[in-house]
């Protein structure tokens, strides 16, 4: 992953707490994303989320690939417990989440409120700058005329002279509509950005409130019973006015039987809807992943021998650009579609389309650098002769050294390992709730030794399911995680090529 940086002071000075939803499977992804690209600290998860610390402003976090959706962080605690008592005492425990620490209610609006000024005065710099460059290009223009001028006099003075004149005048009008239509521009925004201002700083701000039940407190009460128990308290409160339809802010909420979590979205629209892909296939947060996990490096020569509407080469070419990528499929719609994918990305002249067989690539042995595929779960290949006739063709044209990422079905996998029933590897739906350190989680006095205790089990359970996977050919598997496609589980493996094959 490219490393990248927010300018110094760009973000909250001492940094705000943030938090991400992922798909299952995605935390260890996610985390050190966060890390790498936003220089987190105090990175911890529970299941499908990831909380960390970073003074990155909205145009770095606008940049997370593993991602769902992001989160300020208002408040994280232990569930609330569901018992016989009456309902009115459960809307009261409810209502705590508002009551008993409206600090951090108050310090999350404060940083909101920063994120979005600091993004609108950027925005305004970025627009007077494209001002100055409109009027640099249109002071030029203005010179190339006077030099044709220049030309044409010795031909005819005469006739130059009128023309002379009446060039100086229609410059002149020009600057001065330039002039006036840049200060009527500038002076609109910045209305623009003090009403905005202003708006938020009045005590009556509107909201509306999400919420996501789930186990035992989801089989009690629905979202809209917990929604309207937290919408009134927040009116209570703070005097804030409910709006459902076009609120200045949203609460999230999500309860469950691990955790309590508030915080606001910092963006409407999902970090995963990728707005450089214009036909959706694999999901974008799936196909960053397992390129990430490729440890590209610039130069390589990178292939996808099964590319259907090239999503993992989409995703790959935008974040590690120099690098040649090949894509290969034999099917026609789905060519068509990856090249649709490339124009509206800009990146045809990044990757190039071949229509061949994954069994008959026209390749030299040991050409490739990195092969990264999604393998088509049981539709177009039979399971058995023909997946392993793929990962020989794969292991023919991968050098000694090379990186294969594959998302494997759960029979693939099966089938590749040569277990009965799957392996569960270390980051698998079964231990997202049975981990002894998810709770410590939620203790903020134990962040530190709760965080080591889930990277600790993190390992032990990784090598022992790397211990169980048998290798194929000169193929070393090295890394494999268990991930959620929604109604459908699969499996990211990594391999190495050991040695040569000898095919």
């Amino acid at each position: 992953m490219s490393e990248a940086r927010g300018e110094p002071g760009s973000g909250p000075e001492a940094g705000a707490r943030f938090f991400c939803t992922a798909g299952r499977g995605l935390e260890p992804f996610l985390m050190r994303e966060v890390r790498a690209r936003l220089a987190a600290t105090q990175v911890e998860y529970i299941s499908g989320k990831v909380f960390f610390t970073t003074c990155s402003d909205l145009n770095m976090l606008k940049k997370l690939k593993s991602a769902e959706r992001l989160f300020l962080l208002i408040k994280k605690q232990f569930p609330l417990i569901i018992s016989s008592v009456s309902k009115g005492k459960i809307f009261n425990e409810m209502q705590r989440l508002i009551n008993e620490d409206p600090g951090s209610w108050l310090n999350a609006i404060s940083i909101w409120k920063n994120l979005l000024e600091l993004d609108a005065k950027k925005e305004k710099l970025s627009q007077r700058d494209d001002n100055q460059l409109k009027r640099k290009v249109g002071e030029n223009e203005i010179i190339a005329k006077k030099l044709k001028i220049e030309q044409m006099q010795k031909i005819e003075e005469n006739r130059d002279c009128q023309l002379e004149k009446q060039i100086k005048e229609e410059t002149l009008e020009q600057r001065d509509f330039t002039t006036k239509s840049e200060n009527f521009q500038e002076e609109e925004f910045q209305n623009d950005i003090e009403k905005a201002i202003d708006t938020h700083n009045q005590n009556d701000l509107t909201f509306r409130v999400s919420c996501r039940c789930s186990g035992t407190i989801g089989k009690a009460f629905t979202a809209q019973e917990v929604g309207k128990v937290i919408g009134i308290a927040i009116m209570k409160h703070f005097g804030w006015k409910a709006d459902l339809r076009n609120p200045q802010l949203e609460i999230f909420i999500h309860l469950n039987d691990v955790y309590s979590v508030v915080g606001i979205p910092v963006f409407r629209v999902s970090l995963a809807s990728r707005a450089y892909i214009k036909t959706a296939g694999l999901r974008s947060t799936i196909a960053w992943a397992m390129a990430s996990l490729a440890d590209i490096k610039a130069g390589a020569f990178v292939l996808d021998p099964m590319c259907g509407l090239g999503t993992i080469l989409l995703e790959a070419a935008k974040e590690w650009p120099d690098v040649y990528y090949v894509g290969a499929d034999v099917s026609d719609s789905q060519l068509l579609g990856t090249w649709d994918n490339l124009k509206a990305a800009g990146l045809e002249d990044k990757i190039e389309l071949l229509k061949v067989s994954v069994i008959e690539l026209p390749l030299p042995s040991e050409s490739v650098d990195i092969i990264i595929s999604d393998i088509p779960f049981g539709k177009k290949f039979k399971l058995g002769k023909d997946i392993k006739s793929i990962l020989q063709e794969m292991e023919r044209v991968l050098h000694v050294g090379g990186t294969i990422v594959l998302l494997l079905s759960e029979d693939h996998h099966r089938r590749l390992t040569h277990c009965k029933e799957s392996s569960i590897p270390f980051n698998s739906k079964d231990s997202d709730t049975d981990e002894p350190g998810i709770k410590k989680c939620l203790n903020p006095e134990e962040k530190t030794d709760a965080f080591k205790t889930v990277s600790t089990s993190f390992e032990a359970s990784k090598h022992k399911f790397l211990d169980r996977m048998s290798p194929f050919g000169s193929l070393v598997p090295v890394e494999c995680y268990k991930v959620s496609l929604g109604k459908t589980d699969a499996f990211i493996c990594k391999y190495k090529k050991s040695h040569s094959s000898g095919l």
